[in-house]
């Protein structure tokens, strides 16, 4: 079957029976200034267990609004009983890595004292005729296609997943030691690092953030895939100066700051190369989505259904805008904002759509929501789970609550299951030396100085 685009659709397949997840981590989410955020649940008491008990949740009413009753806000026991348990969430806490060797290595003042040659040796791979030959560009339907539908995965080498850094240069470097740790590394071969989006934009070091990728990515351009966030995807540049569609945008202002300064002029540049034709969505083999945002929201789906036309400019927005409510059955698409939401019947909605074009989803990896815990997994997603993973090692000025210092997490993929969440213990101490705790929590905080050991 051809859509009108002359692009092969295939032929539906029979539905098929969606898993169930058995855990979840209810955190506090916020509320970013430019788009709707989506509300939090409490933060769990205990230090965030492997497997969590399951608050009693309140039922999403209809479209749009909050839950109004106790007994139909999860899928039913009747339901439940008809489905395929997932495993339950795997959690490691990573506590002994060389974390001096981490601080070393997250130092702004030796990542720049490169700029030149990475950011030559990463505009020499963009203008490569065939492309840079990134990790998954093979599976690309052509050199435009940003929803890429993987259909060979070599599983035995291990695939690490990181979700929003924010400029979190410390937490970057951190995630880097924890892949090359060996008790750490299951599987063979080099590990392959998939990077969920959202580098720079709320302080921190955006700029070396950039450049440190830019070097993984010029090392070893078949092992590193990078999703674009809606901040990468925001920045922009018309000839003279950068801009950004999105709040916060500090990173565009600091470019524009540096205009006269070349190589910072030109790493801006190559930004905006990098993210706008950079992957919005992967589908694995084992029914795995990973996107930063979501997925086609409801209304999109009859269309959807009839053209398969995965890289429709809406779709492709809401694989990088949408944001998850953590207990909504269904959320009203508002295309008045960018920053819609979405339930867990939507979500299951979108799993049995996918099914019939070809391309099975069952579960799904997402960054976007500044969880409290760095990492959450809905109770209301169970039979569709879904695991937000962020890697933010301090508060943003943008979050309301919580400690200044965070547990960033990074995952790791596992076939037909959620991906294991990895807790990166970073000293406090550390921290505070990166990222220096603003009197009054300031917004107008911006770092400057080397981190100190």
């Amino acid at each position: 079957m051809n859509s009108a685009g002359g692009r092969e659709v295939p032929e539906p397949d029979p539905p098929c029976e969606q898993p169930a997840i058995t855990e979840a981590h209810p955190v506090i989410t916020d509320v970013p200034k430019d788009e709707l955020g989506a509300p939090g649940l409490s933060r769990p008491a205990a230090d965030v267990p492997a497997v969590g008990s399951e608050p009693t949740p309140a039922v999403a009413a209809p479209l749009d609004e909050e839950p109004a009753s106790r007994t139909e806000s999860l899928p039913s026991d009747q339901v439940l009983s008809k489905v395929t348990a997932f495993a339950p969430l795997e959690i490691v806490d990573v506590n002994d890595l060389d974390w001096k060797a981490v601080l070393d290595r997250a130092s702004p003042s030796s990542i720049r004292s490169e700029i030149r040659s990475t950011v030559e040796s990463m505009e020499g791979l963009l203008d490569r005729a065939d492309g840079p030959g990134m990790l998954f560009d093979t599976f690309r339907a052509d050199p435009t296609d940003k929803v890429i539908k993987i259909s060979d995965f070599d599983t035995e080498i291990p695939l690490w997943i990181i979700g929003d850094l924010h400029g979190d240069l410390l937490a970057l470097e951190a995630a880097l030691g924890a892949t090359r740790q060996p008790d750490l590394q299951p599987g063979e071969g080099p590990p392959r690092i998939l990077f969920l989006g959202d580098l720079f934009d709320d302080e921190g070091f955006g700029l070396e953030i950039l450049l440190r990728v830019f070097e993984l990515i010029v090392d070893a351009p078949d092992r590193v895939c990078v999703i674009a966030g809606n901040h990468d995807e925001a920045l922009s540049y018309d000839g003279v100066r950068f801009a950004s569609s999105v709040t916060p945008s500090d990173f565009a202002d600091f470019l524009n700051a540096n205009l006269t300064h070349e190589w910072i002029e030109r790493a801006g540049k190559l930004a905006v190369r990098l993210f706008t034709n950079a992957p919005r969505a992967l589908f694995f083999p084992d029914g795995l989505l990973a996107a930063h945002g979501g997925f086609p929201l409801v209304d999109l789906h009859p269309a959807l259904a009839e053209s398969g036309e995965w890289n429709n400019p809406m779709c492709l927005s809401d694989f990088v805008w949408t944001r998850a409510h953590p207990k909504a059955r269904r959320k009203l698409p508002n295309r008045f904002s960018r920053g819609s939401q979405f339930g867990y019947e939507d979500f299951a909605a979108f799993c049995s759509l996918s099914a019939g074009l070809g391309r099975p989803v069952t579960h799904m990896v997402r960054g976007h929501d500044h969880v409290d815990e760095r990492y959450a997994s809905f109770p209301a997603y169970r039979a569709n789970p879904l695991l937000t993973t962020v890697a933010l090692s301090r508060r943003l000025s943008r979050e309301a609550f919580g400690p200044y210092e965070r547990v960033p997490t990074m995952a790791r993929y596992v076939e037909g299951a959620l991906p294991s969440v990895y807790r990166l213990h970073i000293p406090a101490e550390m921290i505070r030396a990166c990222y220096p705790q603003p009197a009054a929590d300031s917004i107008d905080y911006h770092p400057s100085q080397e981190p100190q050991p």
